[in-house]
C-alpha cells in the first residue's frame, strides 16, 4: 500500500477547497490516486472543521454543513478580514451574511418562530382572499363574455344606427328577450345593449310601461308645414325643369340660370326633393356616379397663377386609332387657356401649345411666376417642354409618383368634355372634325357653362372679374324673394359669395379647414 506524506495530502485537499472546488474524479485521474482514498482524506478534513465542498459545486450548491463551517470561521473577523477571506474562497460577503442570518434564524426561540408564523399566516390569508376575489371577478368576466358571444350569434342584425332611427316592434321584442337571456347568463345590461347597438336608456324606455312599447311615429298625424310649397307651385317647378331649355340640366344648373333671368321658384334642394317625389331624379347619361375629387397643391387667388394640363385620347374613325387632345386650364377661373389636337404625343407639341397660351394670356408680365401642374408623362417631362418652361419663367409641378389623381382639374374637364350629349363617342371621322367639335366645346365651356366650382358663373366671367357683379345680382334676387315669403326661409339665403382662393392638392390641415368652412 502506497504511503503519502502529510504535506502532499494537504496539497491535494487544498485543491478540493474553495476557490478551486475540484472534483474527486478529476483529481483521481490527474494525481493517480484512487477516488476512495481522496474521499477518505476529504472526510477527515471535514471532521477537522475545514470547508471542503468538493465535486465542483458552486457556493449556492454547498451543503448546510459547509455553509455553517464558513460562518464559524468568519464569526470573529472584521470587515477587512472578511473581505480578504471571501476573495480567497471565491465568495461574496453578502453570501456569508445571508448564511449567518439563516443560522441565527434556525436557532431562534420558539416564541419568535411562532410570532413569525402568525405574521406569515395573516399575509397568506390576505393573499388567498385577494386571489379568490380575483378568481370570482375573472369567472364573472368569463361568464359575461360567453353570454355576449351567444347574444351576438343569436342577434339577426345590430339595431344601431343614427339617433332617432325607427325600430319595428317585432325587433324590439326580440332584442328585449335576447338582452334578458344575456343578463341571466351573467352579462351586464349595458354591455348587452351595446352588442345590439342600442343604449340602456333606450331599453329602459321600451319597458317603462310594463309591456314593450311600439314606435308611434309611423301612425302619427303631422300637420302640413305652413311654409311648404303648394301643389301648384310644385307642378310649376316640375314644368320648368322639364321645359326644353332645361331638359338636359340638373337643378344645380337650372337655379343659377333662373336667377340670371330674375326668376326664383324654390331652393336647389327643394328642386331635388320635388324630383325625388315625382321619381324623376335618376342618373342619366353614360357617366358613373360622381366621386369626390382630391383638392389642390398650390393656391391661386387670381387668374394666370396656377395652370394644369394633360393629354387625353379622342376616338378616331377605327378601333385603335386615336387623336390626342392637349388642353391647358386655369384652376382659378376654370378657363381653357389653350388646346390643340395632334396625331401623336410629343413634347414639341406641348411646348408649342404652352408658348401660344403664355403669349395669349400675357403671363410674362404677371407679378408672380406661373405654376404649371401635370402628371409624369413623357410629353410633360420632355427636354423641349422643360426648356420652354425655363425660358418662359414657368414653374413646373408634377403628380406624386404612382398617384393618378393629383391632377383632378384636368381629369374633371375631360370628363365634362366626353360626357356632353353631342360628344361623338363612336369616333371622329378625321382630325378636322375633332378640331371643329373641340372648338365648339371650348366656346361653350368658357362662355356658357356655369361651373359649380366657381359659384355657377362662366369661366370667362370669372377670368375677367365679371363674376363679382353677377353674384351680387343673384344675392339681391334671393334677398328680395325672402322678403316676399319669409316663412319659407329657416335661415340665411343661398350663399352666392365669391370663392377667393382655389387650392391644388392642399395639405391635411388645409383640407380639414376647407371642409369645416
Amino acid at each position: 500500500m502506497k504511503h503519502y506524506s502529510q504535506e502532499y495530502k494537504q496539497s491535494v485537499i487544498a485543491k478540493m477547497v474553495p476557490p478551486h472546488n475540484r472534483r474527486v474524479s478529476e483529481l483521481a485521474d490527474e494525481m493517480g490516486i484512487s477516488q476512495q482514498t481522496l474521499y477518505s482524506w476529504r472526510k477527515k478534513a471535514r471532521k477537522e472543521g475545514q470547508v471542503v465542498p468538493g465535486d465542483g459545486k458552486s457556493s449556492a450548491q454547498w451543503s448546510s454543513a459547509d455553509k455553517f463551517a464558513v460562518v464559524l470561521e468568519t464569526a470573529a473577523m472584521n470587515e477587512a478580514e472578511l473581505s480578504e477571506y471571501c476573495r480567497s474562497k471565491g465568495l461574496y460577503p453578502e453570501q456569508v451574511a445571508e448564511w449567518k442570518a439563516s443560522c441565527m434564524q434556525a436557532n431562534a426561540s420558539t416564541q419568535e418562530i411562532t410570532k413569525a408564523n402568525r405574521v406569515q399566516a395573516k399575509q397568506d390569508e390576505k393573499r388567498i382572499k385577494k386571489l379568490e376575489s380575483e378568481l370570482r371577478r375573472k369567472d364573472k368576466a368569463l361568464a359575461e363574455t360567453a353570454a355576449l358571444l351567444v347574444l351576438q350569434k343569436k342577434a339577426r342584425a345590430p339595431l344601431g344606427g343614427e339617433r332617432g332611427r325607427l325600430i319595428p316592434h317585432c325587433l324590439r321584442c326580440e332584442a328585449v328577450k335576447l338582452i334578458d337571456e344575456a343578463v341571466a347568463s351573467g352579462a351586464r345590461q349595458a354591455k348587452a345593449c351595446e352588442i345590439l347597438g342600442i343604449s340602456a336608456r333606450t331599453l329602459q324606455r321600451w319597458k317603462s310601461s310594463g309591456d314593450i312599447s311600439t314606435d308611434g311615429r309611423p301612425d302619427a298625424i303631422r300637420p302640413t308645414p305652413s311654409n311648404s310649397l303648394t301643389k301648384e307651385e310644385k307642378q310649376q317647378v316640375l314644368d320648368t325643369l322639364n321645359a326644353p331649355d332645361f331638359a338636359n340640366m340638373p337643378p344645380s344648373q337650372v337655379v343659377p340660370r333662373l336667377a340670371d333671368d330674375g326668376v326664383y321658384l324654390c331652393s336647389e334642394s327643394s328642386m331635388y326633393r320635388i324630383l325625388h317625389e315625382a321619381k324623376q331624379q335618376n342618373h342619366r347619361g353614360r357617366s358613373k356616379a360622381p366621386e369626390p375629387k382630391p383638392a389642390s397643391t398650390h393656391c391661386a387667388d387670381g387668374p394666370n397663377q396656377v395652370w394644369c394640363w394633360d393629354i387625353t385620347w379622342l376616338p378616331g374613325p377605327a378601333k385603335g386609332v386615336h387623336f390626342y387632345l392637349y388642353l391647358m386650364l386655369d384652376i382659378f377661373s376654370r378657363k381653357i387657356v389653350g388646346w390643340e389636337i395632334h396625331k401623336q404625343e410629343l413634347a414639341d407639341h406641348a411646348s408649342r401649345l404652352l408658348r401660344k397660351a403664355c403669349m395669349k394670356e400675357s403671363t410674362v408680365t404677371s407679378p408672380s411666376p406661373l405654376v404649371l401642374h401635370s402628371d409624369n408623362g413623357s410629353p410633360m417631362k420632355g427636354s423641349s417642354m422643360l426648356e420652354t418652361m425655363y425660358n418662359l419663367g414657368v414653374v413646373s409641378s408634377f403628380n406624386r409618383p404612382r398617384v393618378s389623381n393629383d391632377n383632378a382639374y384636368a381629369e374633371s374637364i375631360f370628363r365634362t368634355c366626353k360626357y356632353r350629349p353631342d360628344y361623338p363617342y363612336q369616333g371622329f371621322e378625321d382630325i378636322k372634325q375633332a378640331r371643329e367639335w373641340v372648338l365648339k366645346f371650348v366656346s361653350w365651356y368658357n362662355h356658357e357653362h356655369r361651373h359649380s366650382g366657381i359659384k355657377f358663373v362662366t369661366p370667362h366671367q370669372r377670368h375677367t372679374g365679371q363674376d363679382e357683379q353677377v353674384l351680387a345680382s343673384r344675392t339681391k334676387i334671393y334677398e328680395k324673394a325672402k322678403l316676399q315669403n319669409p316663412e319659407r326661409w329657416s335661415g340665411n339665403t343661398r350663399d352666392w359669395s365669391r370663392t377667393e382662393q382655389v387650392w391644388l392638392n392642399p395639405n391635411d390641415e388645409r383640407a380639414k379647414l376647407d371642409r369645416a368652412i
